[in-house]
């Protein structure tokens, strides 16, 4: 049966709002990003100078850091590992990790919420239809649940793509929320202990955590390979 012209209507309608409201988002965040370009450059070699930056521009600094992670979510196409352990570097593991928590804990919410909205359109924005595929399995499995808690704890998953998918699905949002915010807080603690570390100059605790998260990460790829393959075939 065929739509109604007007809902058609109205349904692009509102996918051009969403992706307006997340192209808005981005050229903010990268608007920073020109305009503190040089200090920005400097914080990759720089642990003091980061630390002493964001302590000076404080609350702004943790408030701009917030806003490009949240960014980073909303993309999903740009690893978020590298903001990870930048948080650890400048903030610190612990303040680091919190700040982390709560900014992709606000894009996994604004990605699930908008998703829910305006459906499969919002999906296409950033990922193929090949992706899509991969993962239909997980729209119609009577475990999707248990099976998104498992992936999505797995160091090294496409969480963000996972996120998108996730609110296809016609499980609960807000256990979706709790799901997406909480799962992610390994790999978070992982990455900021590590930065951290770095900060501080730690380099043999660094490179320890860092050869262990990226064992954990093969080990992670390859089962959440193993069950894609096992669930297409």
């Amino acid at each position: 049966m065929e739509m109604d012209p007007r809902e058609v209507e109205k349904q692009k309608d509102r996918r051009v709002k969403a992706a307006a409201a997340i192209i808005l988002m981005v050229a903010v965040g990268l608007t920073f990003c020109v305009v503190y370009f040089d200090s920005l450059k400097r914080m990759g070699t720089d642990p003091a100078y980061a630390r002493a930056w964001f302590e000076a521009h404080q609350p702004y600094g943790s408030i701009v850091y917030c806003l490009v992670t949240v960014i980073q979510i909303l993309l999903a196409v740009i690893p978020g590992e590298p903001l990870e352990l930048a948080a650890g570097y400048a903030f610190g593991a612990v303040r680091g990790t919190l700040l982390c928590f709560l900014a992709e804990g606000i894009g996994s919410a604004i990605v699930l919420a908008v998703v829910r909205k305006y459906g499969k359109g919002i999906v296409r924005l950033f990922f193929s239809d090949e992706k899509w595929e991969h993962l239909k399995f997980l729209h119609y499995s009577p475990k999707r649940l248990l099976l998104f808690t498992v992936i999505f704890m797995l160091p090294g998953t496409p969480k963000d793509l996972l996120c998108y998918f996730a609110g296809l699905t016609d499980i609960d949002l807000n256990k979706l929320i709790i799901l997406c915010t909480i799962c992610r807080l390994p790999a978070i603690v992982t990455s900021t202990v590590g930065g951290n570390a770095l900060g501080n100059q730690s380099y043999l605790f660094a490179i320890g955590v860092f050869a262990a998260t990226g064992v954990l990460s093969v080990v992670g790829i390859a089962t959440y390979n193993y069950l894609v393959y096992r669930h297409n075939r």
